[in-house]
């Protein structure tokens, strides 16, 4: 935003200027040529800033959430631990970047997710898709949980049904019908797509869509 200010105060003083030189047909401002030979010869000013958001990143133990997040930061995958508390990471995309906060999943930490969904713009929801029964239905509490937040049920959901690349992962449209997705996030921002750490391509594409939502609902806030 600064530099569109800046740019919007210069053309006026050229503009300015320009309508005072007298003879305007024959007599430009000096600084006025100058600026068309840097915009011609150089390039047409500094690119704008990428927008940031806030994502809160929740998922159990063992979906997957940290070397998602940790591939897409290009950092080192090989001594990965799940996540403690939680942690944060900037990550840059090509039109935004996403300040992803992810919180632990496991048992003695899920009861205190709630208290760092304060400022958050989307959620990105990760599942192991390959995970026991058990599991599952966990995860599938917990992301219904998630859905009807008060803090969260407005905001841009991406759920990643992590691991497809393991022989008994769940098919997409399984996870759609197991979550009972369609009912219950109707009328809701979301999308469900399959990952796996081995097709980091897909994932960065999955997460493109997450930011077109987050700028469809900046821009829908804007005209409020």
């Amino acid at each position: 935003m600064h530099s569109i200010n800046t740019n919007v105060s210069f053309h006026s003083r050229l503009n300015s200027e320009f309508l005072l030189s007298g003879d305007n047909s024959k007599k430009l401002p000096r600084n006025y040529m100058d600026y068309l030979c840097f915009r011609t010869f150089c390039c047409k000013g500094p690119p704008p800033p990428r927008p940031e958001y806030d994502v809160v990143c929740i998922g159990l133990t063992g979906s997957g959430k940290t070397s998602l997040l940790s591939r897409l930061c290009s950092e080192a995958t090989d001594s990965i631990v799940p996540t403690t508390g939680f942690s944060i990471k900037a990550v840059p995309f090509q039109n935004a970047i996403l300040n992803v906060k992810e919180l632990g999943g496991a048992d003695s930490i899920k009861k205190y997710w709630s208290r760092y969904y304060q400022g958050s713009q989307g959620v990105v929801f990760v599942l192991d898709s390959a995970s026991s029964e058990e599991d599952l239905e966990v995860g599938r509490t917990e992301l219904h949980s998630a859905l009807q937040h008060p803090q969260l049920c407005r905001l841009p959901f991406l759920i990643l049904a992590n691991h497809q690349d393991k022989p008994a992962a769940r098919s997409v449209e399984e996870i759609k019908k197991y979550f009972e997705l369609e009912p219950l996030a109707r009328g809701k921002r979301w999308i469900l797509e399959g990952s796996a750490v081995d097709n980091m391509d897909a994932v960065k594409e999955s997460f493109t869509q997450l930011i077109n939502l987050l700028e469809e609902k900046e821009q829908e806030t804007g005209r409020i």
